[in-house]
């Protein structure tokens, strides 16, 4: 595994919490040498876990909508920017270069993003594990949601299944770098399958 893409709010919030995590996982990610793919903005959450991973030697590459670069709020001190057309583009971009998804607490562009980073999993478009750093609790309303919706036949177990949740950034990372490990054993074993 070498790059997570994380989704994250473009606002501060009023929780502690969720900055401390955003730096943590910053420190974290650069400390391990996984590259960090995010929005590239410099506001908010998203300045602040890019500012952490910059400040501990981290890889840090941005992927910015043109409309948004013009607003100012584009980081300009990262590791690598792509400036892209739309925010389709963007959502693109972030997935093909990242080998997982990871949401911290934010609004509907964070929910959004990682929602559909979901589905792409639900339909098999991918296999990189999908998580919420669920810091403070944030996103427990959401999970019971889809608890619902599976109750109300309207989501099925197994895609339920697909959305991976921890209460910190070193939980967070690691639950990833296990779904990769497991991946990786399973792939070894269909090789050694194929072979005999």
């Amino acid at each position: 595994m070498k790059q997570i893409c994380v989704y994250l709010a473009g606002n501060i919030g009023h929780e502690k919490v969720h900055l401390e995590q955003a730096e943590a996982l910053g420190r974290l990610m650069a400390t391990e040498r996984i590259g960090l793919v995010y929005g590239g903005a410099r506001v908010g959450l998203m300045g602040v876990l890019a500012d952490a991973a910059l400040a501990h030697g981290g890889v840090v590459t941005g992927v910015i909508p043109r409309h948004l670069e013009y607003r100012d709020v584009a980081h300009e001190g990262l590791t690598h920017m792509h400036v892209v057309d739309t925010m389709h583009e963007r959502k693109y971009k972030m997935q093909s270069l990242a080998d997982a998804s990871l949401a911290l607490p934010g609004g509907f562009g964070t929910i959004e993003e990682i929602f559909e980073a979901l589905t792409w999993a639900q339909i098999e478009l991918h296999e990189k594990p999908c998580v919420f750093l669920n810091s403070g609790g944030y996103y427990d309303y959401l999970f019971k949601f889809l608890d619902h919706a599976v109750s109300q036949g309207l989501l099925r177990v197994k895609n339920r299944a697909l959305v991976l949740q921890a209460p910190t950034a070193e939980s967070a990372l690691q639950i990833i770098q296990e779904a990769w490990a497991e991946k990786e054993k399973d792939l070894i074993q269909t090789l050694r399958a194929y072979r005999r």
